[in-house]
């Protein structure tokens, strides 16, 4: 496992704020509405800039926002320094979202070496689809994505996880072959999207607070908001939905949970040629 240390780290970070200026740069061409969230968001209002010790960057767009983006992707994106990779699009590829990554780069995450597609420097690009805003079928649809999510995973799963019994239970959902899998998931995001609701979600990713879901309207009203001396897209409400996300907001973690994620083997030097 390589050791990120501080400089090598830093060289990440500056790729993937190369990768959100792109971002930028095309939904401003193109009119799309999106936000930076999650950690980057919460780094742009306690830190100006990245958390320090963070390595991703995480943007958000209302699934209608999404799919303009994916598309515009395809005439706009300098395809020449990056690709926007999703299922629809790259084979191999079993996340219900998309990636922004930087060409001449590697960044490997662990148990995920084998994965059959090109793994540089990247960011994550979500997709938001609307959750019931009544809150027993809202879990209910929580564990509904648990459970596709886990299929998706599992062949990372069943190289990652320690316990060997659930190695075989991902051994046996890995068998599943992709496109019934994702053909069920573009039903999943039809009824989603048939009405609009009050709170929306990533499908497919954890969404870790009580609640299943989060408000439609913090995603809804933006504002400028400085990040590494640029100005991207963040939710306007930022202090409501960092409270909501992640409690005490302004508070550093302890020492012990400022961690970055564990990766196999990166190369950032030919994006500095």
């Amino acid at each position: 496992m390589v050791q990120l240390n501080d400089e090598l780290l830093r060289q990440v970070q500056m790729i993937q704020l190369e990768l959100l200026i792109e971002v930028d740069r095309i939904c401003k061409k193109c009119n799309i509405h999106y936000n930076i969230i999650a950690g980057t968001l919460l780094g742009a209002v306690r830190h100006g800039g990245y958390i320090p010790w963070d390595d991703d960057a995480d943007v958000a767009l209302v699934r209608s926002e999404y799919e303009k983006f994916r598309k515009a992707c395809i005439k706009e994106l300098d395809r020449s320094q990056y690709v926007f990779q999703d299922h629809r699009n790259t084979k191999g590829y079993r996340w219900g979202y998309g990636k922004l990554r930087k060409k001449g780069t590697l960044f490997l995450r662990e148990h995920q070496e084998h994965m059959p597609y090109m793994q540089g420097v990247f960011i994550d690009i979500f997709p938001l689809d609307g959750v019931p805003d009544n809150y027993f079928l809202r879990s209910i649809k929580n564990f509904e994505c648990f459970c596709i999510r886990k299929i998706l995973w599992s062949r990372v799963g069943m190289i990652a996880e320690k316990n060997r019994g659930k190695r075989q239970v991902y051994k046996v959902l890995g068998l599943i072959p992709e496109k019934y899998v994702f053909r069920y998931y573009h039903r999943m995001i039809h009824r989603a999207n048939c009405k609009k609701t009050r709170m929306v979600r990533i499908l497919m990713f954890p969404t870790p607070n009580s609640e299943y879901g989060y408000y439609r309207n913090w995603y809804e009203n933006s504002m400028n908001i400085e990040f590494e001396g640029k100005v991207f897209q963040g939710i306007k409400d930022y202090d409501s939905y960092l409270n909501f996300k992640f409690g005490n907001y302004m508070e550093l973690p302890p020492i012990e949970q400022r961690k970055s994620h564990p990766v196999s083997s990166i190369n950032v030097t030919k994006a500095n040629t």
